[in-house]
């Protein structure tokens, strides 16, 4: 069984999807299987993070931008693919580092997640983007 899930984005964060993708598997009939996420782009990320605590998605971002800082920062001054803007060749190392693909046992006909357990979408880039996100279950 496989889809598409299209997420909106509206520049450099996290955006939570778990209710779409628990909305699907629950829909789906299958007892116990295994879920599959792969995000088709190049300059975002997929992760399963805390969704209790929006603190803690702010503090990632921070992170983040603290590890990999845009191209007009001197640090940067390396980098030589600058011409689609200073978060281009940053938001590709970000998510070179980060998962673009995560797998999920569903269980009992249920995801598997952890009580603070969500999934996310992580833009890399400053400008909005629909980040599509493929998802295939097997059983």
């Amino acid at each position: 069984m496989n889809t598409f899930f299209e997420i909106e984005t509206r520049g450099q964060g996290t955006y939570e999807f778990t209710r779409d993708v628990t909305r699907w598997v629950d829909g789906a009939g299958l007892r116990d299987g295994l879920l599959t996420l792969f995000i088709c782009h190049t300059s975002a990320s997929l992760l399963v993070m805390e969704n209790a605590d929006p603190e803690v998605q702010v503090d990632l971002r921070n992170y983040v931008a603290r590890l990999v800082p845009p191209t007009t920062d001197p640090s940067m001054s390396y980098l030589t693919h600058t011409y689609e803007g200073p978060d281009d060749m940053p938001a590709h190392i970000k998510a070179a580092l980060l998962p673009v693909s995560l797998q999920i046992p569903i269980m009992d006909g249920h995801l598997a997640l952890g009580t603070w357990q969500g999934l996310y979408v992580f833009e890399h880039r400053d400008r909005p983007h629909r980040r599509q996100v493929a998802a295939h279950i097997s059983g």
